[in-house]
């Protein structure tokens, strides 16, 4: 392996280690309620995001904070030496897509038939780090990440 291509594949590694990710496939909640609850999360910091999930009363909130602690403690186990708190994690992104479809038949009237579909979806959540983003940019004062 090259030289440059040795760097620039280490100083990927180490962007790499500054971001954690967790999945959450086939869960059995539509997409479109599953993206109202993941609207109101993007790129907030993580306790700020953890008490908006705790306190909300939909039922996609609860599976969306186990997720994002999954992805917390991915991090912590890239980041051994880091604090959490140090660190400013915020949610870099999150995605909501459409997964497979349970097919069922309701009766109808005049012996027709109705097809439900039980929609599912998977989520994947991405957590960021402000000090990274910073050191990265060069910047000294604070963006309003909330």
């Amino acid at each position: 392996m090259g030289l440059r291509k040795r760097q620039s594949a280490e100083k990927i590694k180490e962007a790499k280690k500054q971001v954690a990710f967790a999945k959450l496939n086939n869960c059995p909640t539509s997409p479109r309620k599953m993206r109202i609850v993941a609207d109101s999360v993007r790129g907030k910091k993580v306790d700020m995001a953890l008490t908006i999930l705790k306190f909300s009363q939909k039922e996609a909130s609860n599976r969306l904070e186990k997720l994002l602690m999954s992805a917390i403690s991915n991090w912590q186990s890239k980041n051994e030496d880091a604090d959490v708190e140090q660190a400013n994690l915020f949610i870099k992104e999150i995605r909501v897509d459409s997964a497979g479809m349970l097919k069922r038949l309701r009766p109808a009237p005049q012996g027709r038939a109705h097809r439900i579909r039980k929609r599912s979806n998977h989520v994947t959540l991405i957590l960021g780090s402000q000090n990274s983003i910073e050191s990265e940019y060069g910047t000294k004062n604070k963006s309003k990440r909330q």
